[in-house]
């Protein structure tokens, strides 16, 4: 996985909040070195392809390929360095320490999503909520959320584990109603929006990975409605990964085991 940005404060300064002159000229400094460390692996790799077979050349083709995406992000990555930062009336979040108030800490990062979209300071945005090992502070709930996860069909963990999904819930709902409530374009934000909510696991307890629990919302989908698919042959997911590209103009044909560019009932209004 890509290093995550976790403090809502560290992520509100390098969204919003523009670096000294000093401070720019050291960070496109580092972007340079790593730019030109690329183009040094990039000679090595084509005095080697000189001495190689064809399947081994092949192999390194795709070498060069990715130096050459790795050369292109550090390109954008110095752009940014460089770019002002759009001027916001917010103040800089203060962190919630440790993982118990999971909720405090969800919201304040769903705050900075709904004003990192509104800004165009971003246009994707992958963000986890991670089960901790610690009791969350939901009313209810004396258990570790991990523990809680691990229900084993228990009635008292499952009805614990539910306090805390419906206080997920709740936070979405939240977030949802804010980019809805944010005019863009003759719309709103959640029209421009595609919010793609779910889990990794179908049944957390037996680390089941079939049958995800999927919300979609915004994006010019036809909603409000339940779509449940057939349990002992559900189609893939990247079903609706591609729908989601497409319905963002992108000419995707397929990603990952997808066998279709849409689920059946999922459609564009």
């Amino acid at each position: 996985m890509l290093p995550s940005d976790f403090k809502p404060s560290e992520v509100f300064r390098r969204l919003f909040i523009n670096g000294t002159a000093d401070e720019v000229a050291e960070q496109t400094r580092r972007l340079g070195e790593g730019r030109s460390i690329m183009d040094l692996m990039g000679d090595e790799a084509r005095r080697l392809q000189r001495q190689v077979g064809k399947r081994d050349g092949e192999r390194l083709d795709e070498y060069f390929t990715t130096v050459r995406e790795v050369e292109q992000r550090l390109h954008k990555s110095q752009e940014w360095a460089k770019k002002p930062k759009p001027n916001v009336n917010a103040k800089v979040p203060v962190d919630i320490p440790g993982t118990s108030d999971f909720a405090g800490q969800t919201r304040l990062m769903f705050d900075l999503m709904q004003l990192a979209l509104e800004n165009d300071s971003t246009r994707v945005i992958t963000f986890r909520i991670q089960g901790q090992q610690s009791v969350p502070l939901v009313a209810g709930v004396n258990q570790g959320w991990h523990n809680l996860s691990h229900h084993g069909k228990d009635p008292e963990k499952l009805d614990q584990l539910r306090k805390i999904e419906l206080e997920q819930m709740r936070l979405f709902a939240g977030f949802v109603a804010k980019l809805k409530a944010t005019k863009e374009g003759g719309g709103t934000l959640l029209d421009h929006t595609s919010v793609l909510y779910g889990s990794n696991m179908g049944n957390a307890s037996s680390h089941e990975t079939t049958n995800l629990p999927v919300i979609v919302a915004g994006g010019g989908f036809k909603h409000g409605q339940y779509l449940a698919y057939d349990i002992e042959n559900n189609a893939p997911l990247p079903n609706l990964f591609v729908a989601l590209a497409r319905k963002q103009g992108l000419d995707v044909q397929k990603f990952a085991s997808s066998k279709a560019t849409t689920l059946p009932g999922f459609d564009g209004v």
